[in-house]
């Protein structure tokens, strides 16, 4: 197994064309939130802004646009349509897509969820309540035309992988055998965070610690993987450039404001200096 490095990160960080427009550099969509979790989508799109992409859009409900609009600093908000179809067309013009921050568990999301999942040819990152629609349809990643990146924490594992039992199995080698049976890749969070793809490889993160353990870290690491992938990383690479710098940053807050007091917000605030360090 690989440990993920700074080194290893500065490799695999897609390059910024110093000439490059906003269409350059990814245009992505943010697909979460509902009534009582307005703060994931707004997390996921903040955090691919500040990873880098040209142009995020997040699309929440109707019902709670107005406080992710307010929200928003750096991406586009824009209600969901109502129609799957519309949806599913205005997410096929992305060049990558994240479903899951927020979404709830009603029926009819599942549903939706499904629906992206079987039309869209587009990279997918599958957060959250995205992994919970399809925890009990897993024949839809198998047959999923693009590239998928699943970022479960154990529990939502657990509930894809019936065999999984989160402090007694061996998260390495769960992570690797999903990745390999259903052609994903598979970023298994918690403390050394496990990265694996379809071919074999395993990594291991090498930063962060227990100030990430909150709600919200994950919406922001899904951003950043959503916005690699968009500025034309490969999935693998994109998730092993996202753990080690959302890591870091976690690093860089803990250091300045403990584990107990740092906030996702304190996360986003030292994402800057955790890519800094990668020019050094």
């Amino acid at each position: 197994m690989e440990m993920i490095t700074r080194r290893l990160v500065r490799s695999l960080l897609p390059p910024r064309d110093p000439l490059g427009h906003k269409g350059t550099f990814g245009r992505v969509y943010v697909c979460g939130g509902c009534v009582g979790y307005t703060g994931a989508p707004v997390y996921a799109g903040e955090a691919a802004v500040r990873t880098g992409s040209g142009l995020v859009t997040v699309g929440v409900p109707g019902e709670i646009y107005p406080v992710a609009a307010a929200r928003c600093g750096g991406a586009m908000v824009q209600p969901l349509p109502a129609d799957r179809d519309a949806l599913l067309e205005r997410m096929e013009r992305c060049d990558a897509s994240l479903i899951g921050p927020g979404l709830g568990r009603a029926r009819e999301t599942e549903e939706t969820v499904l629906t992206l999942l079987r039309g869209l040819s587009r990279p997918v990152v599958l957060d959250a309540d995205g992994i919970n629609a399809v925890s009990a349809h897993i024949h839809v990643l198998d047959d999923r035309r693009g590239v998928t990146v699943i970022t479960p924490h154990e529990g939502e594992f657990a509930r894809l992988d019936g065999g999984f039992i989160p402090g007694k199995s061996s998260r390495t080698r769960a992570a690797a055998d999903f990745a390999r049976q259903h052609g994903c890749v598979t970023v298994l969070k918690g403390p050394g965070t496990i990265v694996a793809g379809p071919d074999g490889r395993v990594l291991r993160n090498s930063t962060g610690g227990s100030g990430l353990a909150k709600g919200g870290s994950g919406d922001i690491l899904a951003g950043m993987i959503l916005s690699l992938l968009g500025q034309g990383a490969g999935p693998l690479e994109a998730a092993v450039c996202a753990v080690w710098l959302h890591g870091r940053a976690g690093d860089l807050a803990e250091a300045a404001l403990t584990a107990y007091a740092m906030t996702p917000l304190d996360l986003l605030d030292r994402l800057p200096a955790a890519f800094k360090e990668l020019e050094q």
